[in-house]
């Protein structure tokens, strides 16, 4: 089903939340706002779905990869999946688990794109929401193209294709919010403990996610 026609089943205005993603875009900064090389609190947000229930897990460690917090959000999905308006149905209940949180991270990993988008990617609409430097981990290109191993969108450098895992496919890395590319990849790259690919604070949210999922008593 295309995106247009399903708007119109759920009563969605895409032009207006285009607007909306438009103008939230110029507030974003694609710039260290803090010296990275210090950060102590260093968090992840990942969601998942099980029927009409979303999952949202934020979890945050110490450098040393020791879980500091970890918090989670459930609740009804009150808005259908539709490319390039992620944010519109995940961001509630990721913003709800991440003001749970008793220790507020630095620096937030979030899968997802932030910059790399042809307005506003999750990432970046997190971190401006929620106040926090924010980097974007994707497992696919949704926008743009690659030209060696930089990510072009609308004729400008987004991000980076990043192989953290021998033989595994490559992350999209892209600032989200109060980060550069620089910094960006190399705190992705930093976080990772194989055999994960991902950045532990993101293995570890979708580990927890995973884990209330299995707990919880579904209608």
């Amino acid at each position: 089903m295309e995106k247009e026609e399903i708007a119109r089943k759920y009563g969605i205005d895409l032009k207006k939340l285009e607007s909306e993603q438009r103008a939230l875009a110029k507030h974003i900064s694609a710039k260290d706002e803090i010296d990275f090389s210090k950060v102590e609190k260093i968090g992840g947000v990942d969601t998942i779905f099980v029927k009409n229930r979303i999952i949202s897990a934020a979890v945050v460690i110490n450098p040393q990869m020791e879980i500091l917090d970890q918090q989670h959000f459930s609740d009804k999905a009150r808005f259908p999946y539709i490319p390039g308006f992620r944010a519109y149905r995940e961001l509630p209940a990721m913003l709800e688990a991440f003001n749970k949180l008793e220790f507020k991270p630095e620096v937030v990993f979030i899968k997802g794109h932030g910059i790399a988008h042809e307005r506003l990617g999750l990432a970046s609409h997190f971190g401006w929401s929620a106040g926090v430097s924010s980097i974007g981990v994707a497992n696919k290109l949704s926008f743009g193209e690659v030209h060696g191993d930089d990510i072009i969108i609308l004729g400008k450098k987004a991000g980076k294709v990043v192989i953290t895992k021998d033989g595994a496919k490559p992350l999209y890395v892209s600032p989200g919010h109060g980060v550069g590319i620089k910094s960006a990849v190399e705190l992705v790259r930093r976080f990772v403990v194989p055999p994960h690919k991902l950045p532990e604070p993101l293995a570890l949210a979708h580990k927890h996610a995973k884990r209330v999922k299995m707990e919880m008593v579904w209608d």
